[in-house]
């Protein structure tokens, strides 16, 4: 039976229903309202000769109106208190004066004084035994009004001028009882039950708010590491931007040092890369550093951005290779390509991702390995689930050069440019001497645009 109660009035949860802001002052305003009407129903009933001074003094009824209406102005604040304090005005008034209690500006007044005690309960552990003490209170007291009080007496009068029976199935009396006990039930069982469902309701729409509130964090926190991912993508963009033109800046400038008095024209000609380097250097770091300053940088803005500032494709890996074709260092491209998937299928942002893996891996073979050749192949191909990829494979038959290891920052920014495209890479030293750097990136006809 406790447990039933227990889950009826939602004991177990452990939200707290907030008060609305100002509710005090509209409280206040109810109590005031609900005086004036009892007031005019009172005056009402007076007129009609129901109510006189003999029955209840006039004083007697009034003060009785404004206590209850009193308790109103508390119902939000002390739910249980106002349950209480109904109860016992009940109790009090029904046996100093009956008439009055029974009014229906007094039944109203209880109504609301139950109503909110289960709607605005806080404790609902506490409401569950306020509302069993008030059920048994009420249960006694009508006990007691029928047994001793005028109760029983009202009843015998109101059937002694009729036939016992009533004309139905069962007795005058017994039906008399029956029909008020069923009247108190409804009365307050209803007052109980829109409580209920009011407060469930309440917990309803909070749990919304916090629901709406919650996507908004998540997205707002997605949105956040969106646009720090691409802001690391576009720094590892850079580290390779830089690492690769240094590379390139220090071989042609170590080549025109060596060939000055040889062959001036040789030498003028690597001062002419040189030159070319750097400015494609300046160019992309402006661009790069420019997406990095943006304040505004939306997930898709930053993604249309970093597109246009990679500024590079698979049409470019063969004029990458060659740049690093010197007379002491030699490259080789190839390309095998799958009839069925065309390099014109690969997304930008994936022939992008690869153009700049070549440039890491032969930035790093010029400076941190003794090869004097690397060759790099370009393939497209299908994963056994029938989803397209791409790959380059970067091979040099060298030995790590003593007193030059980086700082590794290439090598993570590889496999996080692979992880980011759900591909997969193996990226270390080979078997029979050299290093290998392969790279497989999947993609699909929806890869563009998701990304």
């Amino acid at each position: 039976m406790w447990s039933r109660l227990n889950r009826l009035f939602d004991a177990e949860d452990p939200w707290i229903r907030p008060l609305p802001a100002g509710y005090l002052r509209a409280d206040i305003t109810l109590a005031l309202v609900m005086f004036a009407c009892s007031a005019l129903g009172i005056e009402v009933l007076r007129s009609m000769g129901v109510l006189d001074a003999e029955t209840a003094p006039i004083w007697g009824q009034y003060l009785s109106m404004a206590t209850a209406a009193a308790v109103l102005a508390i119902r939000r604040r002390f739910p249980l208190t106002t349950g209480i304090a109904a109860t016992l005005h009940l109790l009090i008034l029904g046996s100093v004066m009956p008439l009055v209690m029974g009014q229906l500006s007094h039944q109203v007044l209880y109504f609301v004084a139950v109503y909110s005690s289960v709607a605005w309960a806080r404790d609902r552990r506490a409401l569950v035994g306020v509302a069993a003490g008030i059920a048994a209170a009420l249960g006694v007291w009508m006990a007691w009004y029928l047994a001793l009080g005028s109760g029983m007496q009202q009843i015998l009068d109101a059937v002694s001028d009729t036939d016992p029976s009533g004309g139905g199935l069962f007795p005058a009396v017994p039906s008399y009882l029956v029909y008020t006990a069923l009247i108190n039930v409804v009365y307050f069982g209803g007052a109980a039950a829109l409580g209920i469902s009011a407060w469930r309701s309440a917990h309803r729409q909070y749990a919304l708010r916090e629901q709406a509130r919650t996507i908004e964090r998540q997205a707002e926190a997605l949105r956040d590491a969106a646009v720090t991912e691409e802001r690391l993508r576009i720094a590892r963009e850079l580290h390779d931007v830089v690492a690769h033109h240094i590379a390139a800046i220090g071989v042609q400038a170590a080549a025109a040092r060596r060939v000055m008095d040889r062959n001036p024209g040789a030498a003028a000609e690597a001062l002419r890369t040189i030159e070319g380097s750097s400015r494609s250097a300046v160019g992309e770091m402006r661009a790069l550093l420019g997406a990095l300053r943006s304040e505004e940088a939306a997930p898709a803005a930053t993604a249309d951005t970093g597109s246009r500032t990679a500024g590079h494709g698979l049409d470019e890996l063969a004029a990458l290779v060659a740049s690093h074709d010197t007379a002491g260092f030699a490259t080789s491209y190839d390309v095998a390509v799958d009839p069925a998937h065309p390099i014109a299928e690969v997304p930008p942002l994936t022939g992008s991702s690869l153009y700049r893996t070549v440039q890491e891996a032969l930035a790093n073979v010029r400076r941190h390995s003794t090869a004097t050749r690397a060759s790099v192949v370009l393939r497209t191909g299908e994963r056994p689930d029938h989803t397209p990829y791409v790959e380059v494979e970067i091979l040099d038959e060298g030995r790590p050069r003593p007193g030059t290891s980086g700082s590794g920052l290439g090598l993570l920014g590889m496999r996080e440019r692979v992880r980011s495209h759900h591909g997969e890479c193996q990226i270390g030293p080979r078997v029979t001497g050299g290093y290998r750097v392969r790279v497989r990136l999947p993609y699909g006809a929806g890869d563009e645009e998701e990304r």
